[in-house]
């Protein structure tokens, strides 16, 4: 996959003008249903990836890096800088934790109070403890953890991730997005930039909508027949093609083309993927469906399960931008707690029962973390933001179980020991897929752009 070239040939006509043909491939083990054996560099660990996005950043030191120091010295001046922070006037003294912690699981990982159902699964899960990133302001941290950059438009990682290895349902999207924000990037946490406009995710609206289910914009038409959209897609692809033709070939055409055969193929099967109401109402009851305050996120949860097991190969999840707590976190980080706990491990524990944990990639992940000492200018206090050192994890799709990796200072604000950047923890991502990032790449402009850039390395040490 080295140096990839837009291509103008869609799937149909490769395999017809390829010397094998179709039992070749299939000798291969290359069918549309298994199409990531065709794009990968190696053997997989992972299939699929759901991204859990925890919008406006997770502290770490109330959630899952327990630092004692904080309360033993609240209230005093923290015995170090703070560097690289933009405002670092508005900040007071160390500021203690509020909640109680307690070691969980076979791992003794300590886990706050804050989250009971995550701390019942935290055997299954690789926590890195080390993440850092550039960026003090959202919309930078927010850009580099979905694109690698924040100063310029790039593909997602979705979009990466659709462009190597496509999708494993033919009618269904590679990528979707649900609920994405329309703030801190917009479309650019989800596009394709330069990638052909296939690689783009589809957004499904699902917190918004307003009974509840899933919608997605012009699925179906009440104004034309079956029959008649077919043909109005066939005319409409037939003059693409003479265009592409006349023009010696256009990678962004041919993703437009297939992206209008995609939509008119969705119709049939997507309905029956969106349909939580085919869920039992044991599992509606697990995740939090119909129940406050889980209700929200608890749908967007179980939908991205069911979009998992019909063959989307990358699914985006955010919460709403309710992480952000500068001030009063005595009382908003428990809120936004309660509104993810308990559906996120329903997410883990679904996918395990139904043997689709081993091989889907579940990242949980805010774009930075917090400061160990007060935010002063918000009344109650909270905490500002911090991407020098802080906590995601992972789970599933070939990482270590009941493993924590790095380390934060011992208040909790610089990553010191086995460091990882953003580059790397993309690099680790593609790397599970079976994707090479130094070898995943597009050539654009006159140059090969690639997800980590010329950054990143493998974390190994968190690969089962």
């Amino acid at each position: 996959m080295t140096n990839q070239q837009p291509h103008s040939l869609n799937r149909r006509e490769a395999l017809r003008s390829a010397a094998c043909g179709f039992g070749g491939l299939a000798l291969a083990g290359l069918t549309s249903q298994a199409s990531l054996a065709a794009g990968t560099h190696f053997a997989p660990k992972a299939k699929r990836v759901v991204m859990l996005f925890m919008h406006g950043g997770v502290s770490q030191m109330d959630s899952f890096d327990r630092k004692p120091i904080l309360n033993r010295e609240h209230g005093k001046p923290l015995p170090f800088e703070l560097p690289g922070l933009i405002r670092p006037d508005r900040l007071g003294k160390v500021f203690g934790v509020k909640w109680k912690w307690t070691q969980h699981g076979e791992c003794g990982q300590w886990v706050s109070e804050l989250f009971p159902h995550t701390a019942k699964i935290i055997d299954k899960l690789c926590l890195i403890k080390s993440l850092h990133t550039e960026g003090e302001a959202h919309g930078q941290a927010v850009l580099r953890l979905h694109t690698g950059e924040a100063a310029f438009v790039r593909p997602s990682m979705g979009a990466w991730v659709s462009y190597g290895l496509g999708s494993g349902n033919d009618d269904l999207p590679a990528y979707v997005a649900l609920d994405y924000p329309t703030m801190h990037g917009g479309v650019r946490l989800y596009g394709s930039s330069f990638l052909p406009a296939k690689h783009q995710a589809m957004p499904i609206k699902l917190a918004r909508s307003a009974n509840k289910l899933p919608e997605i914009q012009n699925l179906s038409s009440d104004l034309l027949s079956a029959t008649r959209q077919r043909e109005q897609v066939e005319a409409i692809t037939g003059l693409s093609r003479l265009h592409a033709t006349a023009s010696g070939g256009d990678a962004q055409l041919e993703g437009v083309i297939e992206s209008y055969e995609l939509a008119y193929r969705m119709q049939s099967i997507a309905p029956e993927v969106l349909d939580l109401g085919r869920e039992t109402q044991e599992t509606l009851a697990m995740y939090g469906v119909d129940q406050e305050p889980t209700d929200v996120f608890a749908r967007q949860c179980l939908l991205a399960r069911r979009m998992a097991e019909a063959g989307v190969r990358f699914i985006q999840v955010a919460t709403g931008y309710h992480w952000d707590h500068h001030g009063n976190i005595e009382l908003n980080m428990p809120t936004s707690a309660a509104q993810t706990d308990k559906p996120v491990a329903a997410l883990i524990e679904d996918l395990d029962r139904r043997g689709l944990l081993d091989d889907t990639l579940v990242v949980w992940a805010g774009e930075f973390g917090r400061t160990p000492v007060a935010q002063i200018d918000r009344g109650n206090p909270g905490r500002d933001h911090n991407p020098h050192g802080y906590t995601i994890w992972m789970a599933g799709g070939g990482v270590k179980p009941g493993y924590s990796h790095g380390a934060t200072d011992d208040f909790g604000y610089l990553a010191v020991e086995n460091k990882v950047h953003m580059h790397d923890l993309h690099a680790t991502i593609l790397h599970l897929l079976g994707l090479d990032h130094e070898r995943l790449t597009y050539r654009y402009a006159g140059r090969d752009f690639r997800l980590t850039d010329v950054y990143g390395r493998v974390v190994d040490e968190v690969i089962a």
